[in-house]
């Protein structure tokens, strides 16, 4: 059973551990400019990187088949760059004040670095991808920020959170987080054995969709120690998420106007958040959330089950594991 497994991060990188250590700082030689204040903002975001989760995944799917491809660390950086330019983004028109317990960049400098900023980490990653000469990686990784920000676009032009579906929210998290995380996935593949790569895409899918659930679980469950967020902030920014969709149909009347007034005050109040966690979690929403996260790790773990047996391919199994299990 996946809800059995609890690897650690360490275990998950160990085939790729040499490689991973190199992408940080390929990462901080991609952001320099000829520009002071975009240097000094570029170096304070590339120190930001969190779990490298999306060039491990990389660097694991370019293990598969025993083809590794020296230049694949270049690769998981440009992936990772294309991510915190994402989060940049994000966190400027969500105005989050800090993200993994620093300031963000538009609480630390303004709202206009953090635009401009965005814009300069995407066209770094794209620069930097152009260097492969590769036509068809370009498109990959251009296609992934496409869909990342028609997804954005789509939860800021939401008139009614509160009617999303779960067809919406599942559409929401494909483009948002699960089509960077196939195409790192991807990527991997093509510079590796790219025999693997339409597997490893849809692995990375699946994962990404795994991810993006419990991510949204942790919301209701985690406090700011653990996640470097504090729990109920996609609430406190009337963000739907699917432990609430997936609650509402079981909630009262006067419960759906608990939740109501909440998406209806401009600063809800620490007492409302905690009370609509709580009307969530008695309804059945938290776990019913996790239900379809192992439903989406199961589908990974399927994709795997054609590829070779290696320690890269034990590594993604183990990741499974550690994204179904973090933090809970």
């Amino acid at each position: 059973m996946l809800e059995a497994v609890l690897p650690s991060l360490q275990s998950i990188r160990e085939p790729i551990a040499a490689r991973l250590e190199e992408v940080p700082g390929e990462l901080a030689a991609m952001v320099r400019a000829d520009y002071d204040r975009v240097d000094e903002v570029a170096e304070y975001v590339a120190e930001s990187a969190g779990k490298l989760l999306r060039p491990t995944l990389l660097l694991l799917a370019n293990e598969i088949g025993g083809r590794p491809a020296p230049h694949a660390v270049r690769l998981a950086a440009i992936v990772e760059l294309m991510h915190v330019a994402t989060l940049v983004h994000d966190d400027s028109v969500d105005h989050s004040p800090t993200r993994r317990g620093r300031p963000t960049v538009n609480a630390r400098w303004s709202h206009q670095v953090a635009v401009i900023m965005g814009d300069y980490l995407y066209s770094r990653a794209l620069v930097e991808i152009g260097k492969f000469g590769d036509v068809e990686a370009i498109q990959l990784l251009a296609s992934a920020s496409n869909r990342m920000s028609v997804g954005e676009m789509r939860q800021l032009a939401a008139h009614d959170a509160l009617s999303a579906t779960e067809a919406d929210y599942n559409r929401l998290c494909e483009d948002k987080t699960a089509s960077l995380i196939s195409a790192a996935c991807e990527l991997g593949a093509m510079f590796g054995e790219p025999a693997h790569r339409r597997v490893l895409g849809r692995f990375g899918r699946h994962i990404g969709m795994t991810f993006q659930i419990i991510d949204d679980t942790l919301d209701y469950t985690v406090g700011e120690e653990l996640t470097g967020k504090p729990s109920g902030l996609d609430l406190r920014e009337h963000k739907v998420t699917l432990p609430l969709i997936l609650a509402w149909p079981n909630l009262s009347a006067d419960g759906r106007r608990t939740v109501k007034t909440l998406f209806a005050s401009p600063s809800p109040a620490d007492e409302q958040v905690r009370a609509v966690i709580e009307l969530v979690a008695v309804a059945g929403g938290i776990e019913a959330a996790r239900g379809r996260a192992q439903t989406y790790a199961e589908r990974a773990t399927g994709e795997l089950a054609s590829l070779p047996a290696e320690p890269a391919l034990q590594a993604l199994e183990l990741a499974i594991g550690f994204i179904l299990q973090r933090q809970r």
